[in-house]
């Protein structure tokens, strides 16, 4: 089988964006509804805040995720992100890769962080 993609894949292509770091983990987050960029980052948690902005830009521009700018009466305007209907169908994507988590990542020999995803999170 080779390797070499000469044309459009959009397998290749989903791959190429949500192995992006942070990515499945900011659809993860706002799976559970929209939130404003601090609480965001507090759900993903590790990633420093240019990335979580570059990443969030990027998945505005992929029309995965809505950003919507409150107004806060005279204070710094709040974001808020959303996501889209496409962004939700990756609920199926994250679904299965719990259900492989905890088929096959669990016991002894697993690393603890793999083990830790065998509970419900």
């Amino acid at each position: 089988m080779s390797t070499e993609h000469t044309g459009f894949c959009p397998v290749y292509r989903a791959i190429g964006v949500l192995q992006e770091k942070w990515v499945l983990h900011i659809v993860r987050a706002l799976l559970n509804g929209e939130k404003g960029f601090n609480e965001l980052a507090r759900a993903v948690g590790g990633c420093n805040s240019a990335t979580l902005t570059q990443r969030l830009e990027h998945l505005e521009q992929l029309q995965l995720i809505h950003k919507r700018t409150e107004d806060s009466h005279g204070k710094l305007a709040r974001s808020v992100y959303s996501l889209t209907p496409a962004g939700l169908e990756l609920q199926s994507v994250i679904d299965a890769i719990g259900s492989w988590a905890q088929s096959h990542l669990h016991g002894p020999d697993a690393p603890a962080a793999a083990a830790a995803l065998t509970t419900p999170c």
